[in-house]
């Protein structure tokens, strides 16, 4: 959504509104405003009387709000963003590298499949489990008005569900490991945009809210590292396949090999909540070694109530 900055403040409105009427016209409920005037985010409405009268700048600025939360900006961030605007900084580059920001990660284009469509793709039978699961996990969305129509945001994911169930994976299967491996590229996303700003962004955005230069530097630089993310994964993940592949299939074909390495570790996806609270508990650093503690202190607890409970049934 383009956001274009008026040219003068004036200090006249050219419409005027009722607190209901301006309610009407942006969008917002008449207890929303009254909480943005008490927030210092809207300004105080001319009294006329008994009356509340607002004009246009107030229709502007509650649409500037609406745009903003949008984006992902809180309230509090909102109100310096506003501030500086008044002050006299324009929020023109701040609003374009929230746009940069915002733009897509990828040029594959959305898709739509009919509900024939997809119950042919899977099989030719119909199956509303595995249709909710699609929606949950987003890989269908629903379209307005149309229940035999869904909106597929990923062809190529969807795709790779297709082939997977055509292989002969149960669809339960594929939803567990999409949601498994969700976890883990989110922990990836989670990690490069760290890295990135500590290393590049965050001279750019040492100022709330960061310059007009600032803030149009830092969109070209989105523009610049957009790509990388998906370059080094992919580069990865390549490397772990081929890796992984010939250890895994020379383990099931050389003779006298166990089908299984019982000392080799394993990986296990914890939701991002999780790690998050482990980390704010032990420290990054030791989020691992705390999470293979507790499971083992869990383990030795289970055997231990076992135990009692067998004996509790023997006698």
């Amino acid at each position: 959504m383009a956001y274009t900055e008026p040219t003068e403040q004036r200090a006249e409105y050219r419409s005027e509104y009722r607190i209901e009427d301006l309610a009407h016209h942006s969008g917002a409920t008449v207890r929303t405003i009254r909480a943005y005037q008490d927030r210092g985010l809207l300004p105080r409405p001319e009294r006329r009387g008994r009356s509340n009268v607002y004009g246009d700048a107030h229709l502007a600025r509650l649409r500037q709000i609406a745009d903003l939360l949008d984006r992902g900006y809180t309230l509090a961030s909102i109100k310096e963003l506003l501030e500086a605007w008044d002050a006299g900084r324009g929020l023109g580059g701040v609003l374009g590298l929230a746009a940069e920001v915002d733009g897509p990660w990828t040029d594959e284009k959305a898709d739509r499949i009919t509900r024939a469509e997809l119950v042919a793709a899977f099989g030719g039978t119909p199956d509303e489990a595995a249709v909710a699961d699609a929606l949950a996990l987003g890989v269908l969305e629903p379209m307005p008005g149309r229940e035999d129509e869904f909106l597929v945001p990923s062809p190529q994911e969807l795709s790779v569900a297709v082939e997977l169930h055509a292989a002969g994976v149960p669809l339960s299967a594929i939803s567990g490991h999409l949601r498994e491996l969700r976890g883990q590229v989110e922990h990836i996303a989670s990690r490069f945009l760290e890295f990135t700003t500590e290393h590049v962004f965050a001279r750019y955005l040492g100022h709330h809210p960061p310059t007009e230069s600032d803030a149009a530097e830092a969109a070209s630089l989105v523009r610049r590292l957009r790509p990388l993310a998906q370059q080094s994964v992919d580069a990865e993940l390549a490397r772990a396949m081929r890796l992984f592949a010939t250890r895994h299939l020379r383990r099931h074909l050389e003779p006298g090999q166990p089908a299984h390495l019982p000392d080799e570790p394993q990986s296990v996806a914890l939701p991002m909540s999780t790690m998050r609270a482990v980390q704010a508990l032990v420290g990054e650093e030791n989020a691992a070694e705390f999470i293979a503690a507790a499971a083992e202190r869990e383990v030795q607890t289970r055997t231990l109530d076992a135990l009692a409970a067998s004996h509790r049934d023997t006698r």
